[in-house]
């Protein structure tokens, strides 16, 4: 182990992906991932890393960085459960049960509703890209469960997903001005085009590109087709040429969250300096609203959507995700394409241009 931006971390490593684990939230960050004459690292570590904060601060926030499991996600209470924000699957210290150079197993044994997670995350000799599998056991009742990863945007980028059967922005509000935090999406619009959604000005926003809306902290879901043998999300980087993406099966994690936090939030600890930043989440919830108002009737279950899965003593649920990055050629702009075969994915841009990368799509399935 070694301490990493504050955190005592695990690391594993191959020739082209290092990756460093937190002890405490099982965050996975700093990532470095080798490309042809670079190296690249797309995640965020909060700019707090170093300062002492109120012992009240929950874990996650001291600990906030890269990629973690949320279970449930954001929280929330459930018949009698407290649950700290996104659970303490992302608070809590994890127990090392083995590891090897490139693999990685930790447990973990809940106590707000008793039971076992189990998170192992390998990386592959020869790929760029960073497989994990999160299984929960010995638990009864419903949970709302997701990936939070956390990309730092140092230069402009573009997102994509796959087909998707909704967008909408957070019902409600992300920020209270009273509370000197700051939104600027119209709360509960519905959009089919990510380049254009409403803002509370009147106007409209494209969410596609980022950094955008500079002083400002807004969520919008994304519900994938749930016809799709795979969904996926990419962001290019074309001033650095490369792709960082994700893949997941919709039947398990449905929705993607976008967290846009750009300077937003002017209480403490963001004090208005966590900026350029978008946590790109894949999840199974009713927004970031927690457990209770995931299980319970909501805009989005009322439209079939499923918010929360139902977990039960009799059989382990496994969460499996998987994400990397590709290098793409010059001019390489939006991903307008995935590709899946043989063993590697295909990017095709809207310019027509491709990356190809393996990746083992058995393991995901």
């Amino acid at each position: 182990m070694k301490t990493l931006f504050g955190q005592p971390s695990h690391l594993i490593c191959t020739k082209e992906v290092q990756a460093a684990v937190t002890a405490t939230g099982g965050h996975l960050a700093p990532v470095t991932f080798a490309l042809p004459g670079r190296r690249v690292q797309p995640f965020a570590v909060a700019p707090w890393w170093r300062e002492q904060l109120p012992a009240s601060t929950p874990a996650i926030l001291k600990v906030l960085r890269g990629d973690f499991f949320c279970a449930p996600f954001g929280g929330g209470n459930w018949r009698g459960e407290k649950h700290v924000p996104h659970g303490e699957t992302a608070n809590s210290r994890w127990h090392r049960e083995e590891q090897t150079k490139s693999t990685l197993h930790l447990s973990l044994q809940t106590k707000v509703r008793r039971g076992r997670v189990d998170k192992r995350i390998v990386l592959v000799p020869g790929q760029t890209m960073i497989y994990q599998e999160h299984t929960i056991s010995g638990m009864n009742g419903p949970m709302c469960l997701g990936h939070h990863a956390t990309l730092k945007f140092a230069s402009a980028g573009r997102l994509s997903t796959s087909a998707r059967i909704l967008g909408q922005v957070a019902p409600e509000p992300v920020e209270d001005p009273v509370k000197r935090g700051y939104s600027i999406l119209q709360p509960g619009a519905v959009f089919d085009d990510l380049a254009s959604v409403p803002t509370i000005t009147g106007a409209t926003t494209d969410l596609s590109q980022y950094p955008n809306r500079r002083g400002f902290e807004d969520i919008a879901i994304l519900v994938a087709d749930p016809r799709l043998e795979l969904a996926w999300t990419a962001v290019t980087f074309p001033a650095e040429e490369y792709v960082w993406f994700s893949l997941r099966d919709p039947q398990v994690l449905v929705s993607t969250l976008m967290w846009m936090s750009n300077g937003g939030r002017h209480y403490s600890p963001w004090n208005s300096r966590h900026v350029d930043v978008m946590g790109l989440e894949d999840l199974t919830a009713f927004f970031h609203y927690g457990l209770d108002r995931s299980v319970a009737k909501n805009g989005l279950s009322q439209r079939g959507i499923k918010t929360f899965h139902t977990l039960s003593t009799k059989r382990p649920f496994t969460v499996k995700y998987a994400m990397g990055v590709v290098a793409v050629p010059k001019g390489f702009n939006r991903v307008r394409e995935l590709v899946t075969g043989d063993n590697k994915v295909t990017l095709i841009s809207d310019s027509g241009q491709q990356a190809t990368t393996p990746v083992n799509l058995g393991w995901l399935k």
